[in-house]
């Protein structure tokens, strides 16, 4: 018996896991990124990591969000996971050159995903928010309002 087909299954397996984490949504195929997650009664805490480690954006599930979308800060319209969205304008005390970004999305589980990123500068930006677009939540837990 070969040992090979063992360690393919191995492998593959191990990529899924970096795609796809219990709690968080799936990461896109070709992202290169893998999800820290932590997760607390009702909440998940989800950290897209790029392989060096740094944060490519994060977000929170739960019932309840602290962020409250202000019309006034709506930048870009978006997409993620085929629904439509808009990304909030933030800023970072002491930083006003990092581009940050904050999204709310409902899901059909009643809770809703408060989604961050923060980029160095407006190229990076629209690379994350690529990056986003991509995110496949388990269908029953999309909303489809």
């Amino acid at each position: 018996m070969s040992i090979l087909p063992v360690l393919v299954g191995l492998l593959y397996a191990g990529s899924v896991q970096a795609q796809s984490q219990d709690g968080c949504p799936q990461l896109p195929p070709s992202s290169q990124l893998a999800w820290d997650h932590k997760a607390n009664a009702g909440s998940d805490f989800c950290r897209a990591l790029r392989e060096d480690g740094s944060e490519a954006f994060g977000m929170y599930i739960a019932a309840k969000s602290p962020f409250v979308p202000k019309r006034g800060d709506r930048a870009e319209a978006g997409t993620i996971d085929g629904k439509p969205m808009y990304w909030y304008r933030g800023e970072l005390a002491g930083k006003p050159d990092v581009q940050v970004r904050e999204t709310l999305l409902e899901l059909g589980d009643g809770r809703v995903a408060h989604i961050w990123l923060q980029a160095a500068n407006p190229a990076q930006l629209g690379e994350i928010q690529n990056l986003t677009q991509g995110l496949r939540f388990p269908s029953a837990r999309l909303s489809s309002k």
